[in-house]
Protein backbone atom coordinates (compact mmCIF):
# COMPACT_ATOMS: atom_id res chain seq x y z
CA UNK A 1 0.00 0.00 0.00
CA UNK A 2 1.54 3.51 -0.97
CA UNK A 3 1.75 6.12 1.38
CA UNK A 4 -0.65 8.95 1.06
CA UNK A 5 1.84 11.54 1.77
CA UNK A 6 3.78 9.87 -1.25
CA UNK A 7 2.89 12.61 -3.92
CA UNK A 8 3.61 15.40 -1.35
CA UNK A 9 6.72 14.37 -0.65
CA UNK A 10 7.73 13.88 -4.49
CA UNK A 11 6.45 17.52 -4.96
CA UNK A 12 8.26 18.70 -2.32
CA UNK A 13 11.74 16.97 -3.56
CA UNK A 14 10.82 18.11 -7.24
CA UNK A 15 10.72 21.87 -6.09
CA UNK A 16 14.11 21.32 -4.08
CA UNK A 17 15.92 20.13 -7.53
CA UNK A 18 14.03 22.80 -9.70
CA UNK A 19 15.32 26.32 -7.35
CA UNK A 20 18.81 23.71 -7.48
CA UNK A 21 18.46 24.01 -10.73
CA UNK A 22 18.12 28.16 -11.17
CA UNK A 23 20.60 29.24 -8.24
CA UNK A 24 22.94 27.05 -10.41
CA UNK A 25 21.52 28.86 -13.69
CA UNK A 26 22.02 32.22 -12.07
CA UNK A 27 25.43 31.84 -10.25
CA UNK A 28 26.84 30.83 -13.56
CA UNK A 29 25.83 33.62 -15.26
CA UNK A 30 27.50 35.68 -11.97
CA UNK A 31 30.56 34.39 -13.56
CA UNK A 32 30.21 35.07 -16.91
CA UNK A 33 29.50 38.93 -15.79
CA UNK A 34 32.06 41.98 -16.01
CA UNK A 35 34.70 41.46 -13.52
CA UNK A 36 37.27 43.72 -12.36
CA UNK A 37 40.42 43.84 -10.71
CA UNK A 38 42.56 40.75 -9.37
CA UNK A 39 40.13 38.22 -9.85
CA UNK A 40 39.20 38.97 -13.67
CA UNK A 41 41.94 36.88 -15.10
CA UNK A 42 40.34 33.65 -13.56
CA UNK A 43 38.12 31.65 -15.87
CA UNK A 44 34.80 31.81 -15.28
CA UNK A 45 33.76 29.40 -12.67
CA UNK A 46 31.80 25.95 -13.32
CA UNK A 47 29.87 23.80 -10.64
CA UNK A 48 31.37 20.62 -10.48
CA UNK A 49 28.16 17.48 -9.68
CA UNK A 50 28.44 14.51 -7.81
CA UNK A 51 26.15 12.38 -6.82
CA UNK A 52 26.16 11.39 -3.18
CA UNK A 53 24.59 8.62 -1.43
CA UNK A 54 23.45 7.99 2.07
CA UNK A 55 25.16 4.94 4.08
CA UNK A 56 22.57 2.63 5.66
CA UNK A 57 23.39 0.23 8.20
CA UNK A 58 22.38 -2.73 6.20
CA UNK A 59 23.63 -1.85 2.92
CA UNK A 60 19.99 -1.43 1.06
CA UNK A 61 18.94 1.98 -0.88
CA UNK A 62 18.75 5.14 1.65
CA UNK A 63 18.37 8.01 -0.98
CA UNK A 64 20.81 10.79 -1.72
CA UNK A 65 21.62 13.69 -4.07
CA UNK A 66 23.34 16.05 -5.97
CA UNK A 67 26.42 17.97 -4.24
CA UNK A 68 27.40 20.70 -6.61
CA UNK A 69 30.69 22.83 -6.33
CA UNK A 70 32.26 25.54 -7.79
CA UNK A 71 35.60 26.55 -6.42
CA UNK A 72 38.29 29.55 -7.43
CA UNK A 73 35.90 31.58 -9.48
CA UNK A 74 35.97 34.95 -9.80
CA UNK A 75 32.94 36.05 -7.97
CA UNK A 76 32.58 32.84 -6.24
CA UNK A 77 35.72 31.66 -4.14
CA UNK A 78 33.71 28.63 -3.01
CA UNK A 79 29.78 27.82 -3.08
CA UNK A 80 28.19 24.54 -2.65
CA UNK A 81 24.59 24.11 -4.17
CA UNK A 82 22.94 20.61 -2.21
CA UNK A 83 19.99 18.92 -3.40
CA UNK A 84 19.35 15.43 -1.10
CA UNK A 85 16.36 12.42 -0.82
CA UNK A 86 16.92 10.56 1.80
CA UNK A 87 15.15 8.21 4.10
CA UNK A 88 15.44 4.52 5.92
CA UNK A 89 15.10 4.78 9.91
CA UNK A 90 16.49 6.55 12.43
CA UNK A 91 19.18 5.32 14.27
CA UNK A 92 19.37 5.40 18.42
CA UNK A 93 20.99 8.70 18.57
CA UNK A 94 18.92 10.90 15.99
CA UNK A 95 15.70 9.07 17.38
CA UNK A 96 16.68 10.39 20.61
CA UNK A 97 17.30 14.16 19.24
CA UNK A 98 13.88 13.79 17.22
CA UNK A 99 12.28 13.12 20.69
CA UNK A 100 14.09 15.53 22.59
CA UNK A 101 12.25 18.02 19.92
CA UNK A 102 8.66 16.33 20.38
CA UNK A 103 8.82 14.39 17.21
CA UNK A 104 6.21 11.39 18.46
CA UNK A 105 6.22 7.99 17.94
CA UNK A 106 9.66 7.68 17.46
CA UNK A 107 10.62 4.66 19.89
CA UNK A 108 7.36 3.04 18.20
CA UNK A 109 8.53 3.46 14.05
CA UNK A 110 11.57 5.14 13.50
CA UNK A 111 10.77 5.68 10.21
CA UNK A 112 12.17 9.08 8.55
CA UNK A 113 11.71 10.65 4.92
CA UNK A 114 13.59 14.13 4.28
CA UNK A 115 14.88 16.14 1.46
CA UNK A 116 15.86 19.23 1.00
CA UNK A 117 18.24 21.93 -0.54
CA UNK A 118 21.09 23.40 1.03
CA UNK A 119 23.44 26.74 0.02
CA UNK A 120 26.53 28.29 1.29
CA UNK A 121 28.76 30.70 -0.61
CA UNK A 122 31.73 32.11 0.22
CA UNK A 123 33.15 34.94 -2.21
CA UNK A 124 36.44 36.28 -3.47
CA UNK A 125 35.82 40.08 -3.04
CA UNK A 126 35.67 40.50 0.65
CA UNK A 127 32.95 43.14 0.17
CA UNK A 128 30.90 40.31 -1.42
CA UNK A 129 28.55 38.61 1.79
CA UNK A 130 28.76 35.15 2.30
CA UNK A 131 25.37 33.81 2.46
CA UNK A 132 23.25 30.61 3.50
CA UNK A 133 20.12 28.86 2.89
CA UNK A 134 18.07 25.94 2.96
CA UNK A 135 14.82 24.47 2.57
CA UNK A 136 13.59 21.38 3.66
CA UNK A 137 11.03 19.02 4.20
CA UNK A 138 11.19 16.01 6.85
CA UNK A 139 8.45 13.13 7.64
CA UNK A 140 7.73 10.35 10.27
CA UNK A 141 5.05 8.08 10.31
CA UNK A 142 3.89 9.72 12.99
CA UNK A 143 4.20 13.63 11.72
CA UNK A 144 6.02 16.37 8.90
CA UNK A 145 7.32 19.73 9.28
CA UNK A 146 9.20 22.23 7.42
CA UNK A 147 12.10 24.08 7.60
CA UNK A 148 14.70 26.56 6.40
CA UNK A 149 15.54 30.03 6.03
CA UNK A 150 18.72 32.25 4.92
CA UNK A 151 20.59 34.39 6.10
CA UNK A 152 23.63 36.90 4.89
CA UNK A 153 27.22 36.55 6.36
CA UNK A 154 29.59 39.79 5.61
CA UNK A 155 32.67 40.35 7.05
CA UNK A 156 32.47 44.26 6.16
CA UNK A 157 28.99 45.28 6.68
CA UNK A 158 26.50 48.16 4.34
CA UNK A 159 23.12 49.31 6.25
CA UNK A 160 21.87 49.11 2.98
CA UNK A 161 22.76 45.70 1.61
CA UNK A 162 21.51 44.64 4.59
CA UNK A 163 18.24 46.44 4.57
CA UNK A 164 17.55 44.74 0.50
CA UNK A 165 18.01 41.77 2.32
CA UNK A 166 15.16 41.77 4.57
CA UNK A 167 12.93 43.68 2.74
CA UNK A 168 13.03 40.93 0.08
CA UNK A 169 12.71 38.53 2.61
CA UNK A 170 9.75 40.09 3.93
CA UNK A 171 7.78 41.16 0.75
CA UNK A 172 7.81 36.92 -0.02
CA UNK A 173 6.40 36.01 3.65
CA UNK A 174 3.54 39.10 4.28
CA UNK A 175 1.35 37.15 1.97
CA UNK A 176 1.19 34.48 4.31
CA UNK A 177 0.87 36.65 7.11
CA UNK A 178 2.10 40.29 8.62
CA UNK A 179 3.19 38.51 11.14
CA UNK A 180 5.22 35.92 10.04
CA UNK A 181 8.26 37.48 9.01
CA UNK A 182 9.04 39.45 12.52
CA UNK A 183 8.53 36.01 14.17
CA UNK A 184 10.91 34.79 11.57
CA UNK A 185 13.57 37.22 12.01
CA UNK A 186 13.87 36.90 15.47
CA UNK A 187 14.12 33.45 15.10
CA UNK A 188 17.07 33.48 12.51
CA UNK A 189 19.02 35.79 15.06
CA UNK A 190 18.20 33.77 18.34
CA UNK A 191 19.45 30.57 16.25
CA UNK A 192 22.38 32.18 14.05
CA UNK A 193 23.54 33.67 17.26
CA UNK A 194 27.42 32.08 18.40
CA UNK A 195 27.52 32.17 22.31
CA UNK A 196 30.79 31.50 23.14
CA UNK A 197 31.41 34.37 20.87
CA UNK A 198 28.46 36.45 22.32
CA UNK A 199 27.29 37.45 18.85
CA UNK A 200 25.92 36.74 15.60
CA UNK A 201 27.42 35.06 12.94
CA UNK A 202 26.40 37.93 10.67
CA UNK A 203 23.34 40.47 9.68
CA UNK A 204 20.59 37.87 10.21
CA UNK A 205 17.55 37.17 8.14
CA UNK A 206 14.90 34.55 8.30
CA UNK A 207 14.35 30.93 10.14
CA UNK A 208 11.99 28.20 11.09
CA UNK A 209 11.68 24.83 12.07
CA UNK A 210 9.22 21.78 13.13
CA UNK A 211 6.90 24.02 10.53
CA UNK A 212 3.25 22.13 10.87
CA UNK A 213 0.17 24.70 11.05
CA UNK A 214 -1.62 21.09 9.90
CA UNK A 215 -2.29 22.35 6.62
CA UNK A 216 0.55 20.92 4.18
CA UNK A 217 -0.37 23.05 1.38
CA UNK A 218 -0.02 26.28 2.99
CA UNK A 219 3.32 25.22 4.76
CA UNK A 220 4.57 24.11 1.62
CA UNK A 221 3.83 27.35 -0.15
CA UNK A 222 5.45 29.40 2.36
CA UNK A 223 8.44 27.28 2.46
CA UNK A 224 8.26 27.61 -1.86
CA UNK A 225 8.14 31.15 -1.14
CA UNK A 226 11.08 31.62 1.37
CA UNK A 227 13.13 29.25 -1.34
CA UNK A 228 11.83 31.93 -4.13
CA UNK A 229 13.13 35.11 -2.01
CA UNK A 230 16.96 34.24 -2.28
CA UNK A 231 18.12 35.06 -5.49
CA UNK A 232 16.06 38.64 -5.82
CA UNK A 233 17.87 39.23 -1.80
CA UNK A 234 21.29 37.87 -2.73
CA UNK A 235 22.05 38.62 -6.07
CA UNK A 236 21.47 42.57 -6.14
CA UNK A 237 24.32 42.74 -3.37
CA UNK A 238 26.47 40.59 -4.95
CA UNK A 239 26.70 42.63 -8.26
CA UNK A 240 26.95 45.95 -5.93
CA UNK A 241 29.94 44.86 -4.70
CA UNK A 242 31.53 42.12 -6.63
CA UNK A 243 34.08 44.78 -8.14
CA UNK A 244 34.58 46.98 -4.94
CA UNK A 245 38.75 47.36 -5.07
CA UNK A 246 39.92 45.95 -1.39
CA UNK A 247 43.03 45.55 0.67
CA UNK A 248 45.03 43.10 2.18
CA UNK A 249 43.23 43.90 5.64
CA UNK A 250 39.88 43.42 4.28
CA UNK A 251 40.82 40.28 3.00
CA UNK A 252 42.28 39.37 6.88
CA UNK A 253 38.89 40.59 7.84
CA UNK A 254 37.22 38.00 5.64
CA UNK A 255 39.45 35.06 6.74
CA UNK A 256 38.98 35.98 10.26
CA UNK A 257 35.06 35.66 9.80
CA UNK A 258 35.36 32.76 8.00
CA UNK A 259 36.30 31.35 11.42
CA UNK A 260 33.34 32.48 13.20
CA UNK A 261 31.38 30.85 10.47
CA UNK A 262 33.08 27.39 10.81
CA UNK A 263 32.46 27.65 14.54
CA UNK A 264 29.11 28.07 14.41
CA UNK A 265 28.89 25.29 11.24
CA UNK A 266 30.82 22.59 13.54
CA UNK A 267 29.12 23.21 16.75
CA UNK A 268 25.73 24.49 16.99
CA UNK A 269 24.08 24.18 13.34
CA UNK A 270 21.33 21.15 13.62
CA UNK A 271 21.92 20.57 9.64
CA UNK A 272 25.38 19.32 10.23
CA UNK A 273 24.71 17.52 13.38
CA UNK A 274 21.79 15.74 11.66
CA UNK A 275 23.36 14.96 8.43
CA UNK A 276 26.58 13.26 9.89
CA UNK A 277 24.35 11.37 12.18
CA UNK A 278 22.18 9.93 9.92
CA UNK A 279 25.11 8.84 7.51
CA UNK A 280 24.77 11.49 4.92
CA UNK A 281 27.90 11.97 2.66
CA UNK A 282 30.36 13.72 4.78
CA UNK A 283 31.48 15.97 2.02
CA UNK A 284 27.96 17.02 1.49
CA UNK A 285 27.35 17.72 4.81
CA UNK A 286 30.45 19.85 5.32
CA UNK A 287 29.97 21.85 2.24
CA UNK A 288 29.59 24.85 3.92
CA UNK A 289 32.99 25.26 5.34
CA UNK A 290 35.17 27.93 3.97
CA UNK A 291 38.04 26.50 1.67
CA UNK A 292 39.99 29.32 3.96
CA UNK A 293 39.53 30.54 7.57
CA UNK A 294 41.76 32.28 10.35
CA UNK A 295 41.91 32.63 13.81
CA UNK A 296 43.66 35.33 15.46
Amino acid sequence: MSDPFDARKARASAWFRDLRDQIVAAFEALEDSQIEGPFAGLPAGRFEVTETKRASDDGSDAGGGLMSVMRGGRVFEKVGVNVSTVYGQLGAQAQKAMAARGVPGMEQDPRFWASGISLVAHMQNPHTPAVHMNTRMFWTPHAWWFGGGSDLNPCIEYDEDTAHFHAVQKAHLDPHGPGLYPDLKAWADEYFFIPHRGRARGVGGIFMDDRNSGDWDADFALTQDIGRAFLPAFLPVTEKRRNMPWTEADKDAQLIHRGLYAEYNLVYDRGTKFGLATGHDANAVLMSLPPLAKWV
